[in-house]
């Protein structure tokens, strides 16, 4: 089973399409969406996991970038920035995913890039805006 999570850049004539419902008739994926913003006559933005076959992937990816569908990894979207953290906890309490944790001897905040689900509830609560998200 593979498993890999993306962001995927709609351009506006798509928005209004169901190409994530044809991930999963002609490819065969499963999906959860981490985070959707689609908006008719605008850019559409989804960050999804997806759940299958790796060769089913790879087809779905052709499929999306010859739609003009951008595709990014979604791991360097998440950024902690270790200069401006003071490893307060704040954001430990805020991750619904477990992504941020208190490391128990050393007390530092340890954050798990693989966990994230990019709600970005981390950021608002940061006092030092250690936590970034790119698109």
């Amino acid at each position: 089973m593979f498993t890999k999570r993306v962001i995927m850049r709609y351009p506006t004539k798509l928005v209004d399409k169901p190409i994530v419902s044809k991930l999963v008739k002609e490819f065969h994926l499963d999906f959860n969406i981490l985070k959707a913003s689609v908006t008719p006559n605008e850019e559409g933005v989804l960050v999804l996991e997806l759940i299958g076959d790796r060769k089913n992937y790879n087809k779905a990816m052709d499929y999306l970038k010859g739609l003009n569908v951008t595709i990014q990894p979604f791991k360097h979207d998440i950024i902690r920035n270790e200069k401006k953290c003071t490893h307060c906890g704040a954001c430990v309490v805020a991750c619904p995913a477990e992504a941020l944790i208190v490391e128990t001897k050393s007390r530092k905040i340890i954050f798990d890039e693989k966990k994230c689900i990019a709600c970005e509830l981390c950021i608002p609560i940061c006092p030092v805006r250690a936590m970034e998200m790119h698109y």
